[in-house]
């Protein structure tokens, strides 16, 4: 967390990955002398607390996530990370400052709640699975049972209207998965190609292939993302290496198209290479599943949000987002809504958004996100258990 995370008062710096000390450390002192049950975990830094309503009936979750991005700081603010490539460029030390907010919130007003709650202080959502980590542990049981309802907040530096709420029923975010591929073939002299066989040319025609798939094997309607962000081959202009490789990175929507990709990448990586007489080593490694709100939960998370902070405030996506998110893996396990909220500083399309250097997120957003997990929490334990099928 930065300083704005609660006024100036924390001084935890940005942390990578799955363990965070500094920031378990800052949380663990803001929640200090609330009427909570605190665990932390034995593989990560994750904080989970409990507070406990006027019954034991019902219980729901509201997750932070806590870690930083890999990431020089650009942004300009007075407290910009003064760690070299560490940021929180994607805005998690807003969303651990408005949890700690809400866990204030509701424990001064724990007798008016009809259960229990949950917070999930998460590290390692970027990249590392850490929403796993804390599953893997019972975190969705730490209320002596399975919670029945589980809600999540994103801000956003971009591409969302100030100061809005917005999520969809269904499938919210894509599945993300990743590919790394590396052609072997047998290199020389750059002057005679033919004496070889080249990894960069079959790289090349296998990258034009694989973005060539996604446009003309599957549906435009069930779409799917492929983007290649690294290549790497040769050592000099006039010499044919022995290899080459890439990375990828794959989004779907649906089952179906997510395993379709499973098949058909690594066999045109295959087949390809072979046509220029070499070999592809493909590895294909399932990252997070897709997002999928509930859809009666989608709703009641748009009706809380419209009457706490005014119908004008939200938004109904009509399409999902292309990003992913491990809460994928908690909403997979109980019904649940996820948020995004907008937190632009100047234009929304003109701004640089989440993940960039110089991403800059409106602080007076946590005010909002502090009373939206409060009332998600509070009201959701109030109405009785909600088990709706999950749209496709």
């Amino acid at each position: 967390m930065t300083s704005r995370s609660s006024g100036g008062d924390c001084t935890a710096p940005p942390e990578l990955g799955l363990q965070l000390p500094r920031t378990q450390e800052t949380v663990l002192e803001e929640l200090r002398g609330l009427p909570l049950e605190i665990t932390t975990g034995t593989t990560t830094t994750s904080v989970t607390a409990v507070l406990r309503g006027t019954t034991r009936e019902r219980a729901v979750l509201l997750r932070g996530d806590m870690d930083a991005l890999p990431v020089d700081e650009q942004s300009g603010e007075s407290f910009s990370s003064e760690v070299p490539g560490a940021m929180h460029a994607c805005g998690h030390d807003l969303h651990t400052a408005m949890l700690v907010g809400a866990a204030r919130v509701l424990s001064a007003h724990r007798d008016t709640l009809a259960g229990d709650v949950v917070f999930m202080f998460q590290p390692g959502e970027e990249g590392w699975d850490g929403a796993s980590y804390m599953l893997d542990e019972g975190v969705l049981d730490a209320a002596g049972r399975r919670v029945d309802a589980a809600y999540g907040l994103h801000v956003m530096a971009a591409g969302f209207e100030h100061a809005t709420v917005n999520t969809r029923p269904g499938t919210l975010m894509a599945a993300s998965d990743a590919v790394s591929v590396t052609v072997r073939g047998s290199g020389g002299h750059g002057s005679s190609p033919h004496r070889t066989r080249d990894p960069i040319s079959a790289l090349a025609e296998i990258v034009s292939g694989l973005h060539a798939l996604v446009t003309r094997r599957f549906d435009v309607f069930d779409p799917v993302v492929l983007t290649v962000g690294r290549i790497e081959g040769g050592t000099k202009r006039n010499v044919v290496p022995d290899t080459a490789s890439f990375d990828a990175t794959v989004r779907t929507f649906s089952t179906a198209a997510r395993d379709r990709m499973v098949e058909l990448v690594p066999l045109l990586c295959r087949d390809v290479a072979r046509a220029h007489g070499c070999e592809a080593e493909v590895r294909y490694d399932a990252g997070y599943p897709a997002t999928v709100t509930d859809v009666d939960e989608a709703a009641f998370a748009l009706d809380v949000a419209a009457e706490v902070l005014g119908d004008r405030r939200t938004r109904l996506l009509a399409h999902p987002s292309t990003g992913a998110e491990d809460f994928s893996r908690v909403l997979d396990a109980v019904p649940g809504a996820f948020c995004f909220l907008g937190a632009s500083v100047g234009d929304p399309e003109g701004s640089p958004g989440n993940h960039s250097p110089r991403a800059v997120f409106d602080e007076s957003i946590m005010t909002d996100g502090v009373l939206l997990h409060a009332e998600l929490a509070r009201r959701a334990l109030a109405r009785g258990p909600v088990r709706a099928e999950v749209a496709p």
